[in-house]
């Protein structure tokens, strides 16, 4: 069995519907469990007291906010190269749901900065690249509603896409790349002086998993509708030009 058999709009629906109840079971068993666990049955930090709390929303958004671009430039690309459709509807799909990651950790990273550093909002490298990265996120979505024919505006997408890429690689890095700055390394880490200890880390660990499957359940389901969507586009124009 190839991959390429799920660019069959068909067959991606299909499997698409078989596995939806059990990774929405899962996320919502993640999500719920690793939050409750994390939020009333961990310690509050010896500096950060329960501001540190946070950490469950903050991070695993984070990290998904870049990883939804991450998908959109893999399926934008499989778009480029292998001109499948539902690999430029499934980008599509995923644009909405990292824009919401992005603002979560926005907001969240404001809300745990302001008692921390003083402040809601400081020009830190991290923080300016994933500010820039929201901005593409925005661009984005304009500019597939900007261009009325799907195949131009999936081309055009998928160009923004590799241009955002090298945002999205500095919101992942930037700390490595610049050592000044306000934020801190990464809190999750193979180094045991940098990682955080492990009544936090295993609540965490269940929160990025639920925040994982949140992301592709919601993919699915919003390619779905993009497949039917231009069906339905499709089905109009042989209508107006019959």
């Amino acid at each position: 069995m190839s991959i390429w058999e799920y660019a069959n709009p068909k067959k991606f629906i299909a499997t698409a519907d078989a596995v939806l109840p059990w990774f929405s079971g899962l996320a919502v068993i993640c999500l719920v469990g690793g939050l409750v666990w994390g939020f009333f049955f961990t310690p509050e930090d010896y500096r950060q007291g329960a501001t540190v709390k946070i950490f469950y929303l903050h991070v695993p958004a984070a990290m998904m906010a870049i990883n939804a671009w991450a998908m959109m430039l893999v399926t934008s690309l499989v778009w480029l190269i292998r001109r499948h459709h539902v690999s430029a509807l499934a980008a599509k799909a995923a644009a909405p749901i990292g824009l919401t990651f992005t603002l979560i950790a926005l907001v969240t990273g404001a809300i745990w900065g302001q008692p921390m550093w003083g402040t809601w909002w400081e020009w830190d490298p991290r923080l300016t690249s994933f500010l820039i990265l929201f901005l593409f996120y925005l661009g984005y979505m304009a500019l597939w509603e900007a261009i009325e024919n799907p195949d131009t505006a999936a081309d055009l997408t998928a160009i923004l896409c590799l241009v955002g890429s090298v945002f999205a690689i500095l919101s992942r890095y930037a700390v490595n790349f610049w050592n000044q700055g306000l934020h801190q390394g990464a809190s999750l880490s193979l180094d045991k002086q940098e990682n955080v200890a492990d009544v936090y880390w295993y609540p965490a660990l269940v929160c990025i998993v639920g925040f994982v499957l949140l992301f592709i359940v919601l993919v699915l389901v919003r390619t779905k509708t993009e497949i039917r969507r231009r069906r339905l586009h499709a089905l109009e124009m042989r209508e107006r030009m019959g």
